[in-house]
């Protein structure tokens, strides 16, 4: 049984061959299913193999158990963690890096396995991974440049600190980045490019490495380009997408580069063909093997559209006009993986930026639909779904929304009939930051240039107390975009006094407590604007001229020391006595005996050429 193992594996006095048979017995299980590393685990066997059994003076049983070891660290059910609960295991480890090829191999294995995210990152950087591990990059066993070269690949990923360091570390004379380049060529194995490449691209990311250096521009991004091709294995396509979205997502340069590369564009249309039709797959394994990556394949693709197209107009133009795109994207939408949601919707975000594309493309296919089911389960009727829905799908989703929503988008219409602004409303109740913004932020789009049904739908659907919620909301941008909102509702003179006869009284409250609030110049100006628009109206101009301590607070705004302010200040007067409106005179005796023009007289006098004009 194994407890009789480990029993015999632990006692100092069983002779080292009978212990060394116990640990390669115990590998071999460890080797069987993933209950049988259940068992092992649930006997203790990592403390028992690390403990003082790594001390030994005897090679061959260090290699066993370590051999044991990592076979156990790369199955999926052991926890990561066990590895940093000791701290003196990851010392040892490092120390035994010099003891053999076996050694290295399997320690760089059981490193690269085990280091997920920055806190293991940092435990084996300060361990001196890096030094330890640079000069088995020029091993003679490919296994252990390989297993060396995968350890490179997590201790950098999204980790500045590390990149940084490999850039100036050498081996034989020759910096890392050199290396690496080599075992990107042609000639390589697949895996070994792959790994290569993906060290690359993290030290590009964490600015290691200039965007514009020839290893990314004609080593790494062009062999990443070919891991796209149909010639690859599924795996190694995948893989070569996300590594390549993840290269090129913030740089422009880089996204026309990779789009004029080896037809990349129509190359990943084929992402979405697998399975293959079924009558041609006679191999039932190879079905099975293309369902299993069909939503990987599709996620990938999805990712990799979305870097390219993130800033260039040209670059989406050529994506939408791809074969079934839109329709791959509608369906994307709706799949039952939420990875694969979460890449469309990302996709859909990236093209939605484009002015001329959503004139056209988008409102042949109805791709607000599916948006509007990724956040439906905010909706009050369907809060239990939440749960479900991750806030990551819901987030990309409303901001997708927001572009959707632009005056200019022929998509409002119909987003409108599928009851977008109670949803939106929702939104704004968000715990969560970021969709309170969207959905403020798509409410304000929605309500630009809009016709007055719609902007009275906005501010039912908020309700006044929710509306005083957001002006109060602690996030300026939550605030600004509040604002926003306000001041594209109080457009147009019919809209104007529509408005404030219903809602005037809450309004004027809301300007008021702002201009007496704690808050930036950006924040006071807008608000500043929204008053100058309501001295726009005909009826609505009274509210201003009856409510004296707003006056008082135009007059004090004229007067301040930063002139977007006092430009503001001044629209709103000259909104309110334009000689040819009705009660003119009055309106300009009240503002001239509250001393006004003293301070237009003064203004006129100003150094500022805006302020003395106005």
């Amino acid at each position: 049984s194994i407890s009789r193992l480990l029993y015999l594996l632990q006692q100092e006095t069983s002779s080292t061959e009978l212990r060394t048979e116990c640990a390669v017995v115990l590998g071999s299980l460890a080797m069987g299913t993933e209950n049988n590393v259940k068992s092992l685990l649930d006997c203790h066997i990592i403390p028992a193999l690390l403990q003082g059994r790594l001390l030994s003076p005897d090679l061959k049983f260090i290699e066993a158990c370590l051999r044991c070891l990592r076979t156990i660290f790369i199955s999926p059910v052991t926890p990561e963690d066990l590895l940093y609960t000791d701290a003196t295991v990851i010392s040892h480890l490092m120390a035994l890096l010099s003891r053999s090829r076996y050694t290295q191999e399997y320690i760089c294995q059981i490193f690269s396995h085990c280091c997920k995210g920055p806190d293991h990152q940092t435990i084996l950087f300060n361990h001196g991974a890096v030094q330890n591990i640079a000069h088995l990059l020029v091993s003679t066993s490919y296994k252990v440049r390989m297993q060396a070269l995968k350890c490179f690949s997590v201790l950098a990923f999204e980790n500045p600190q590390v990149s940084m360091t490999l850039v100036n570390v050498s081996v034989d004379g020759e910096l890392l980045p050199q290396i690496f380049v080599k075992m990107l060529q042609r000639d390589k194995p697949i895996e070994m490019q792959l790994t290569a490449a993906k060290c690359l691209t993290s030290m590009c990311r964490a600015g290691a490495i200039r965007t514009d250096d020839s290893c990314i521009v004609l080593k790494t991004l062009p062999c990443l380009v070919r891991m796209c091709s149909k010639e690859r294995l599924l795996e190694e396509r995948v893989e070569g997408a996300e590594t390549l979205a993840y290269l090129i997502e913030t740089d422009v340069e880089l996204q026309r580069i990779a789009s004029i590369t080896d037809h990349l564009i129509v190359m990943l249309a084929d992402y979405f063909k697998y399975p293959s039709s079924v009558s041609a797959i006679t191999d039932i394994k190879r079905l099975d093997h293309d369902l299993k990556h069909a939503h990987e394949l599709r996620q990938a693709a999805f990712k990799l559209y979305a870097s390219l197209g993130a800033n260039d107009e040209d670059i989406r133009k050529k994506i939408i006009e791809t074969e079934n795109m839109m329709d791959r994207i509608v369906n994307g939408l709706s799949e039952s993986s939420i990875k694969v949601r979460l890449a469309a919707v990302r996709c859909l975000h990236s093209l939605s930026r484009s002015v001329q594309q959503l004139r056209t493309s988008f409102q042949d296919h109805a791709v607000w639909k599916p948006l509007m089911k990724a956040n439906s389960s905010l909706l009050p009727l369907s809060l239990q779904v939440l749960q479900n829905a991750p806030n990551e799908i819901l987030i990309v989703a409303s901001s997708t929304l927001c572009n959707l929503l632009l005056e200019f988008s022929p998509s409002k219409e119909p987003i409108l009939e599928s009851g977008a602004i109670e949803l939106l409303c929702s939104l704004t109740q968000s715990e969560n930051l970021a969709l309170r913004v969207n959905g403020i932020w798509a409410l304000m789009n929605m309500a630009f240039q809009a016709e007055q049904k719609i902007k009275s739908d906005i501010l039912r659907g908020l309700s006044t107390e929710q509306l005083f919620q957001l002006l109060s909301d602690s996030d300026v941008n939550v605030l600004m975009k509040t604002l926003g909102l306000l001041r594209n509702l109080l457009s147009t003179r019919p809209h104007i006094d529509h408005i404030m006869s219903t809602h005037g009284k809450q309004i004027m409250q809301a300007v008021t407590l702002i201009l007496e609030g704690e808050h930036n110049i950006e924040v006071k100006e807008q608000t500043l604007c929204i008053l100058a628009n309501i001295a726009d109206g005909t009826t609505a101009k009274e509210l201003i001229m009856t409510n004296d301590d707003i006056l008082q607070k135009i007059k004090y705004y004229m007067s301040h020391s930063n002139a977007k302010l006092q430009l503001a200040a001044m629209f709103c007067i000259s909104n309110l006595i334009w000689n040819e409106e009705e009660g003119s005179q009055e309106r300009q005796d009240k503002l001239r005996d509250m001393g006004i023009v003293d301070i237009l007289h003064k203004l006129s006098q100003s150094s500022d050429p805006n302020l003395c004009d106005k």
